[in-house]
């Protein structure tokens, strides 16, 4: 059985029209910031595309007012399901830009539960938008996804070993030092800037560097802005990090 839901978000960003437009409507923008790889066919009824790991959703423009709004859906699935997205931007004074969201649609079964996960997610991926947008502006980055099952071992034994071999101490607050030096990749060396129950992010001089942790399984969505950066390479060295980290 499906359930209608509606989600809406409004943050001031640190940015122009511009530059907002170009990180939330570009796929490279989005790549900048958000998850996995992402197209965007700029006009409305073109398509837009998310690719996780080889698994890509597309969804169809349903709106796209350059510079102001876009607005997207996927397709119907057969139980119901379906997602949509609209992005309203409105430049403010001091070059600062407004940046209002709604996520909307049918969910399913576990509607509560998907519910949950949405509603707690979209606030660090804001924080991610902004930090990007602050730090990093004018440039695009090259997204970094790697994933490992983790068993049925507790949240706060992957939390622990998360913490470890970033150097951080066990209670993760924002401000905190990272280290690591992760195997056939440059060391990491930043600033924590966001900490929850599930997630860390590390900022560097030349990327955002996010680590999430659910029962069952750690990840990373990394966004690289330094020169010549193999996306390939990287996304494998990540992976031989994450499926070490508790071996």
């Amino acid at each position: 059985m499906t359930h209608p839901f509606e989600i809406e978000l409004e943050t001031t960003l640190p940015a122009s029209p511009d530059q907002v437009w170009d990180a939330i409507a570009t796929g490279p923008g989005i790549d900048s910031w958000f998850m996995g790889r992402n197209e965007v066919e700029p006009r409305e009824g073109g398509t837009t595309a998310m690719d996780i790991g080889g698994n890509r959703e597309e969804a169809v423009v349903t709106a796209y007012e350059p510079g102001k709004r876009l607005a997207t859906r996927t397709d119907t699935a057969d139980d119901g399901r379906f997602m949509a997205f609209e992005y309203l931007v409105e430049g403010r004074g001091g070059g600062s830009t407004v940046l209002r969201i709604v996520q909307s649609g049918m969910l399913g079964d576990d509607w509560q539960d998907e519910y949950d996960a949405l509603r707690r997610g979209w606030p660090f991926h804001l924080h991610t938008l902004r930090e990007y947008l602050a730090h990093f502006p004018g440039r695009t980055g090259v997204p970094v996804f790697a994933m490992a099952p983790v068993g049925e071992r507790p949240v706060e034994q992957i939390r622990a070993a998360l913490t470890r071999v970033l150097s951080l101490p066990g209670q993760v607050a924002v401000g905190d030092r990272a280290h690591a030096v992760p195997a056939d990749l440059p060391p990491l060396d930043g600033e924590v800037t966001w900490s929850d129950d599930e997630r860390i992010a590390v900022r560097t001089d030349d990327g955002l560097y996010t680590f999430h942790h659910f029962p069952g399984v750690v990840l990373t969505f990394h966004h690289l802005f330094g020169p010549n950066t193999d996306g390939t390479a990287a996304e494998a060295a990540w992976q031989r990090w994450l499926s070490g980290l508790l071996a």
